[in-house]
């Protein structure tokens, strides 16, 4: 039963290690993206369709 305790803390230390890794690595400027918006304007606007729902409408007599 005290395995379980001795995991479960140093599972705790661990978890904690890596999220002080990822604020750390955030403030940084780790993730940022300096790439994309320099070569942004070389790549063609998608064009946006219209999806209308176009029915023929017919005269029944």
């Amino acid at each position: 039963m005290s395995v379980i305790y001795i995991l479960l803390a140093v599972s705790i230390v661990v978890a904690i290690a890596f999220f002080v890794a990822f604020v750390v690595a955030v403030k940084k400027g780790q993730f940022d993206d300096s790439y994309t918006p320099s070569v942004r304007m070389l790549f063609e606007d998608e064009l946006i369709k219209d999806k209308t729902n176009k029915t023929i409408l017919t005269k029944k007599d």
